[in-house]
């Protein structure tokens, strides 16, 4: 097969679903409305609720959301083979996630910025509201912890990536002043930004940075988790313009560039795929592919993770109620893109199946590492840029999305430690929750030594609960549209392929983790999948409730003729 045909039809397909199943979705099923008054205008405080241009909006959710997680999930996918990795990211960007993304995203634009945690309170009692909070902490402790693990791993293999990655972040800050303070063009600040990011990226190929062992009394590894938590920090408590959007906006831009380098490098080498289209010659170490595969591919074809962010950060600074559209389904199609370039990077970046297969020993063998192998190579093949910078260009975009969804997940944890405190009758503030948030993903982190080990001890559960979540964001989308009267088929389909996938998913690990004796995660599986079931039976009463109460009435309130100029112009 040759890796160029799968490229145009996977981006076809999924231009296809952004330019005709997004209208559909928009027009039909949420009905956006461009009046609609945002929880940014209502409740505008320059910190989290702030009313944003669209494309900069787009830049902070396609990079929070688009992390580390869309390259190694494929990554490690294809070693049932490309094909059902390809079908399972192609149509699950176009009816899974963009449907999920844009649905959350209108959801808590429909009710002053809740998160969805939150709106589940409203649609299916208190009960299951702080099950689904349960839920979406463990969620984000696994993200934060695993990514910090991921980024500093990265850095301390790719030495070329350490000054773009940090030197990114003063960039931003650039960046969101001159947007915001001074008002220059968005064109010419853009244009600026990326071209600085990429002369970082040359020079910190030119002079990488390698760290002594040890440093400060850690490893370099260490010492890089450490320093990444002391900033998520940092961003998680600064206003969103200061720092965490422009370095969202800026890094999305480059890293879509980044993705049209390979797949144009794509376009001109076009490459074969070694491997197997269905691989029927599977390490002994590798699960069956049926429930496994939508679980292992999450982020790239649904995420609940998504719904999170979209609820929880992303809702409050939507300028316009359509502009939905564009950030969250498009979102979504930016993080396919990611996934089906991380299928080609890694099924075509090799000279034959036998080279390929020496790397594909066993099902763990698969991630970033490899993406960047293949994906070096075929950018050295298509437009012969060197192999080191090709590395360093490819190291450095996962690095850049691994680190942007971290930090918007830190403050999104904080967010949900404020709301559980709320909830036990305690007020915390946001020093003290961000203080909580970071202190428990350090000692998640090093709790299996000082190389960062244990932040991947509760990654194998990633997968499951994170569409696990999902199911039960849908559950509650089409509750909502029930009560609103519209139609909801489209949401509860999907919703339910998710969830039971996911469920079987959770029952096939509490398997695994019996025989090895993994206790921990063995008792972490029992706790999700009972919150899981709560919920979902809390929702399918309200689903029967809400079959029989009248309609929410529309609420349609409309900006004021100032709110409706651009956000820029105000």
């Amino acid at each position: 097969m040759n890796s160029l045909v799968l490229a145009v039809i996977g981006v076809a397909m999924m231009a296809a679903g952004y330019f005709l199943y997004s209208k559909f979705l928009s027009k039909k099923v949420y009905r956006l409305n461009v009046d609609f008054r945002t929880p940014s205008h209502e409740f505008n405080d320059g910190v989290d609720f702030v009313p944003t241009n669209k494309y900069v909006l787009w830049g902070h959710h396609f990079t929070s959301v688009a992390g580390a997680a869309p390259i190694i999930g494929p990554a490690v996918a294809v070693i049932w083979g490309w094909l059902p990795a390809f079908i399972w990211v192609v149509f699950g960007t176009v009816f899974l996630a963009g449907m999920h993304d844009l649905g959350a995203l209108w959801a808590s634009a429909r009710n002053k910025g809740q998160s969805i945690g939150t709106l589940s309170g409203r649609y299916i009692g208190a009960r299951g509201r702080n099950l689904f909070l349960a839920v979406i902490f463990l969620l984000l402790l696994m993200v934060v912890a695993a990514f910090a693990v991921v980024i500093s791993g990265l850095l301390v293999a790719q030495p070329g990536a350490v000054i773009p990655t940090w030197g990114a972040l003063i960039v931003a800050v650039c960046v969101g002043q001159a947007i915001y303070r001074f008002r220059m063009n968005l064109m010419v600040v853009s244009l600026v930004g990326v071209a600085a990011l990429y002369a970082l990226i040359v020079i910190g190929d030119r002079y990488p940075i390698e760290l002594p062992d040890p440093v400060l009394g850690m490893n370099p590894q260490g010492f890089w988790i450490v320093l990444l938590f002391v900033y998520a920090a940092v961003a998680s408590i600064l206003p969103v313009w200061v720092l965490l959007q422009p370095r969202d906006y800026i890094n999305g831009i480059q890293l879509f560039i980044g993705l049209g380098i390979l797949y144009g490098s794509v376009m001109i080498a076009t490459p074969t795929v070694v491997a197997p289209a269905w691989n029927e010659n599977v390490p002994a170490d590798t699960p069956s592919i049926v429930p496994l595969l939508f679980v292992t591919v999450a982020c790239g074809a649904i995420s609940g993770a998504h719904g999170v962010i979209a609820s929880g950060t992303t809702s409050k600074q939507l300028d316009r109620e359509s502009d939905a559209r564009f950030v969250g389904y498009f979102g979504a199609v930016g993080e396919g893109l990611l996934a089906l370039g991380a299928i080609l990077a890694t099924t075509a970046g090799f000279q034959s199946l036998q080279d390929w297969e020496a790397v594909y020993d066993s099902f763990s063998s698969g991630g970033v590492p490899v993406f960047v192998e293949g994906g070096g190579a075929i950018m050295n093949a298509g437009l012969g840029i060197p192999a080191g910078l090709s590395a360093t260009i490819l190291a450095t975009m996962a690095v850049l999305f691994a680190a942007t969804t971290m930090d918007t997940c830190m403050r999104l944890k904080r967010f949900v430690i404020q709301e559980i405190g709320q909830l036990a009758g305690i007020r915390l503030g946001t020093v003290v929750s961000t203080l909580l948030a970071t202190g428990l993903g350090l000692a998640l982190t090093f709790s299996q030594g000082g190389d960062g080990s244990g932040g991947l001890l509760i990654w194998p559960l990633f997968g499951t609960t994170n569409q696990l979540m999902a199911a039960l964001t849908l559950v509650i989308l089409t509750i909502m549209l029930m009560r609103k009267g519209r139609p909801f088929l489209p949401v509860l389909i999907p919703g339910l392929f998710v969830l039971v996938m996911s469920a079987w998913a959770a029952f096939v690990q509490l398997g695994t983790f019996f025989r090895d004796g993994e206790w921990l995660l063995l008792s972490i599986d029992v706790a999700i999948i009972v919150a899981a079931a709560w919920v979902l039976v809390e929702a399918v009463i309200a689903m029967s409730r809400a079959r029989h109460l009248p309609r929410e009435p529309e609420d349609e309130e409309a900006l004021t003729e100032a709110e409706k100029l651009p956000s820029r112009e105000r």
